[in-house]
């Protein structure tokens, strides 16, 4: 697997565990975050002995996005977006088909929102903060989310998270079925990490088959492609370069979220 500083990858009873790891940052997304995030869920998928994944980060806050400065190098590049390691995180992370949980403090903006759709367990701290504010970023919603957040919580509710930039505190997530609990910061690690090694010690093929007659993964891959290709068009528009280099330009401000 891609290692990487910044994602920590532990395996134990079953359980592999990924713990974003730049709390300086507040886990702001990176290439290589996105690259050893992907490869995490690969071998996840791939190997036999892996029965659950956790998904934890270190510090206050769960994900403030992507990184803006390799946000903007990607945007600059030729590469095509079907080829990109965010779009390689995103793929894995709809086909993985062994159950997946989530402990989430602080803020979980754009992609650290819309990876929770993905989650079929998910524990919040009660003072969590959820948004994912894509028009304001000239952007579009991404991880299947269009498709996904609608169906969880309504199109009304979900086009004024991602129009209107509105944020859900962790009682109103638990309550809209975001997640399945709100608690205490400082227990949902604890509660998380419980919930996966119980469902690790459950029999893994009636868990997986479970999970695959839940969700219909080409209907969800069909909108990540599809999604990946407007996200692209617009990230590339002058609209939203001009507000990411405006981000850039403000001196000592916290590393903004890019909405993904």
């Amino acid at each position: 697997m891609q290692t990487s500083q910044h994602v920590r990858v532990d395996a134990a009873c079953g359980l592999l565990s990924l713990t974003l790891a730049r709390a300086e940052k507040k886990n702001a997304l990176t290439g290589q975050m996105y690259q050893a995030l992907a490869e995490a869920l690969e071998h996840a998928s791939a190997e036999p002995s892996v029965r659950a994944v956790l998904l934890d980060a270190d510090g206050s806050d769960f994900c403030a996005g992507n990184d803006i400065a390799d946000f903007l190098a990607m945007a600059r590049s030729k590469a095509e977006p079907a080829g990109s390691a965010v779009l390689r995180f995103l793929r894995a992370l709809a086909a993985l088909d062994k159950p997946l949980v989530a402990a989430v403090r602080g803020r979980a903006v754009g992609i650290g929102t819309t990876l929770l759709l993905h989650c079929d367990l998910v524990y919040v701290a009660e003072d969590a903060t959820l948004s994912a504010p894509f028009a304001d970023l000239a952007l579009v919603p991404e991880a299947a989310s269009s498709l996904l957040l609608p169906l969880r919580i309504g199109h009304v509710r979900a086009f004024a998270l991602f129009a209107l930039g509105e944020s859900l505190d962790g009682r109103t997530a638990a309550a809209w079925g975001l997640a399945n609990a709100a608690l205490p910061a400082a227990a949902v690690t604890a509660r998380a990490r419980g919930a996966a090694l119980a469902l690790a010690a459950k029999p893994a093929q009636a868990v997986q088959a479970t999970k695959r007659l839940m969700r219909e993964q080409g209907r969800l891959l069909a909108a990540i492609e599809s999604e990946c290709h407007v996200f692209a068009d617009r990230l590339a528009s002058a609209e939203a370069q001009a507000i990411l280099q405006a981000f850039m330009a403000r001196k000592g401000a916290a590393p903004p979220s890019d909405g993904r």
